[in-house]
């Protein structure tokens, strides 16, 4: 293949997938595996970008899960990552580019292979698939789990411990995006997954001392929005011609054949709306609410689900609780900032509700905030445009407001707050209003949308829930509220 090919359809043809996704096993010392990691990439941010990459290489995979119990070489790309990812902080902390960069490249190959195997198979059958060597009958079973376990327990300590700079910016992301993919068995199977052997790794064993820390990074993931660095950044600067991406290590393998990966070229720009937006904080986000909603093991509860209920604002001083081996401090005001600005994704809604009902300190904070138009603003204009929300976002906003109502204290304080011109509420010109008056008036108007539209009596009960929550503490109402109420 030559080092200008550009078309996404020959990565079918490629020599090096060829190799690995064929009949013969690659030992994990094997040269091949520097050629086959030896390509420039940008980790695709969107739907379609991927969709584009799993169809190019759908013939690749099938072949692959195929010929893998004969081969391993699955696991061999495994253990060639994990040897690799031994010297990554030291590489990070010396800009050893091409070390991070490699590493990067076997866990996307890995990540790309595992949504098919997953997708494909139960997780009896990809705990065989992950490593076959020539044994004695009935030997090899437990390293097969080891490996699992050892990978799960590998992108976690990535996570928490790789510090977040624009070389190591991809490869972090992939970790998250990876541990995403292991949860995805989920999806497949009609049943709850009760027994999960991926759920086990993670909730017992190796990965259990991670669980504060790896749920207070994903959380930080997403207070901080890190931004993507410009494209070409995690592997060094590009030459004055545009070119020279790749350092020299079988440049010639790769350079055309993988930078279809880019959809566009590693010298490619961003699209505005892909500037504005974190890929690590989003898929950060994601990684905590699955993790948050594992089901709990027969005799464990949830790990993850005990540090979100417990975790406590660095202001605070008392002991943690004994009983809760998984608490951890972090800062209250930086994730209130970043709840606040967050709120037009559902899932950054769906972290709000879940912080707001399962996590007192939490909740507690945030009801003594002096600025709570900041959090109930957003969440107002998500039922405005209810119309243009989904179900499950409009619904978890009311019921953040029903648990904001059940406060007294939020109740009188919210009509003391004077609000200037509110631009997105359209019926009326708003020069000045209290922010009691305007939640009036976005719960009243959601009913009535629902009365003529949706008709859904769920909807309908929570919005008089809340105006019920406040009608003790109705004061100074503006006179178009009241005049709606009646």
């Amino acid at each position: 293949m030559g080092a200008n090919s550009s078309s996404i359809s020959e990565l079918p043809e490629n020599e090096y997938l060829k190799k690995l996704s064929g009949a013969e096993p690659i030992s994990e010392n094997d040269p091949f595996w520097n050629q086959l990691l030896s390509f420039s990439f940008t980790t695709p941010t969107n739907s379609a970008d991927l969709k584009l990459l799993e169809e190019a290489t759908v013939s690749i995979c099938k072949s692959l899960v195929e010929k893998n119990p004969r081969t391993g070489n699955l696991g061999s790309l495994i253990k060639v990552f994990l040897s690799r990812t031994k010297e990554l902080k030291i590489s990070a902390e010396c800009q050893n580019h091409l070390f991070i960069w490699q590493a990067h490249n076997a866990l996307f190959i890995i990540c790309c292979l595992l949504k098919v195997f997953i997708s494909q198979m139960s997780e009896e059958e990809l705990q065989l698939h992950f490593t076959y060597e020539d044994k004695a009958p009935g030997s090899y079973g437990t390293e097969c789990e080891d490996l699992i376990e050892e990978l799960l327990c590998c992108l976690i300590q990535l996570i928490v411990e790789i510090p977040l700079l624009d070389i190591t910016y991809s490869i972090s992301l992939e970790a998250v995006t990876t541990l995403i993919v292991f949860l995805s068995c989920q999806l497949f199977r009609k049943e709850i997954l009760r027994e999960s052997i991926i759920h086990k790794h993670l909730m017992r064993g190796r990965c259990l001392p991670y669980t504060s820390r790896l749920v207070k990074t994903l959380l930080y993931n997403f207070i901080r929005q890190e931004r993507s660095p410009p494209p070409g950044t995690h592997v060094f600067q590009q030459q004055s011609d545009g070119g020279g991406l790749l350092y020299g290590i079988a440049s010639g393998v790769a350079t055309g054949l993988w930078t279809v990966f880019t959809l566009g070229g590693v010298g490619s720009k961003p699209t505005p709306q892909l500037e504005q937006c974190s890929p690590l904080a989003n898929q950060s986000l994601l990684l905590l609410l699955v993790l948050a909603n594992l089901t709990d093991a027969p005799d464990t509860p949830n790990p993850y689900r005990q540090a979100i209920m417990s975790f406590k604002n660095t202001q605070d001083s008392t002991a943690f609780s004994s009983s809760n081996p998984h608490a951890f401090q972090i800062n209250f005001n930086s994730l209130y900032t970043a709840l606040c600005e967050q709120q037009k994704s559902d899932q950054a809604t769906l972290l709000l509700y879940m912080l707001l009902h399962q996590n007192g300190n939490v909740r507690t904070y945030v009801l003594a905030r002096t600025d709570i138009e900041n959090l109930v603003l957003p969440i107002l204009e998500i039922l405005y445009h209810v119309e243009e929300r989904n179900s499950h976002h409009v619904y978890m906003a009311l019921i953040i407001l029903l648990i904001l109502t059940e406060d007294d204290g939020f109740n009188r304080s919210i009509h003391e707050v004077i609000l200037k011109n509110i631009t997105w509420y359209a019926e009326r010109v708003l020069t000045e209003i209290s922010l009691g008056s305007l939640l009036i008036l976005v719960v009243i108007r959601t009913i009535q949308y629902n009365m003529t539209r949706t008709r859904d009596k769920y909807l309908h009960t929570n919005c008089l829930a809340a105006l019920a929550n406040m009608s003790a503490q109705f004061r100074s109402l503006h006179q178009y509220a009241a005049q709606r109420i009646i």
